[in-house]
């Protein structure tokens, strides 16, 4: 429960620690982290596994973001259903769309 608190509401360790704490558990948010750094490969395996198959369609968004203090082009693939498909982070504008072929990212 714990691990998927930290997974699916974006919360830090401490909140979840605080969670568990009102629910009688107490743990340490040093706890918490290593349950995620253990349990969460195993999360994300199975809700890979639940994914719906990418469209036929899709189209990619391009901007640009500071990233670590960076400013980087960010490019999203987004599917006909308006699902995210991938995600390329790039130094330079080259969306690679163009330059390696069709459904590439």
């Amino acid at each position: 429960m714990a691990v998927r608190w930290y997974l699916r509401l974006h919360l830090p360790f401490a909140d979840v620690a605080e969670l568990l704490a009102e629910r009688g558990i107490q743990v340490d948010r040093s706890t918490v982290f290593d349950w995620v750094q253990r349990f969460a490969p195993l999360h994300m395996e199975v809700a890979r596994c639940k994914r719906r198959p990418v469209g036929s369609r899709w189209s990619t968004d391009e901007t640009y973001a500071k990233v670590a203090g960076v400013w980087r082009y960010v490019y999203r693939a987004i599917d006909e259903y308006g699902h995210v498909v991938d995600v390329y982070l790039s130094e330079r504008r080259s969306c690679p769309c163009k330059t390696a072929g069709a459904h590439t990212l």
